[in-house]
């Protein structure tokens, strides 16, 4: 099973499924309350998807999407970053590359997108 991990900032109800409504087919996500997790499904092809949102991850103003399947619309964090930025034109931030749970992130460099372009920066 892979997975795709981006958060997003001051996360707008309804907008996940506006945009994932023309990625994934047979969505089956209500993200109308973005203040507490939210679990749902949807098909890429004929593998299914399993999505879910996180909000106050990393602070409260960011909500973890995590999508996980065996194939997955987009090939990283990045690419999946960026489709969802040029949709929700709010800040997007993902890891920048295989980042393992329990590992420290601290002073990782996370991908930053937002109206200044795409930048590598630390969190905090």
């Amino acid at each position: 099973m892979q997975d795709l991990e981006i958060y997003i900032r001051d996360l707008e109800a309804g907008a996940v499924c506006r945009w994932l409504e023309s990625h994934v087919e047979q969505l089956a996500l209500d993200d109308s309350d973005v203040s507490s997790v939210t679990k749902g499904t949807g098909y890429y092809g004929d593998d299914r998807l399993k999505i879910t949102l996180y909000p106050q991850a990393f602070g409260k103003r960011f909500t973890s999407l995590i999508i996980e399947g065996e194939r997955l619309p987009w090939s990283s964090d990045l690419d999946c970053a960026r489709s969802a930025w040029q949709v929700m034109d709010t800040e997007i931030r993902c890891s920048p590359g295989e980042w393992k749970e329990g590992e420290r992130a601290e002073e990782e460099k996370w991908w930053r997108l937002d109206s200044r372009g795409e930048q590598l920066a630390v969190w905090n």
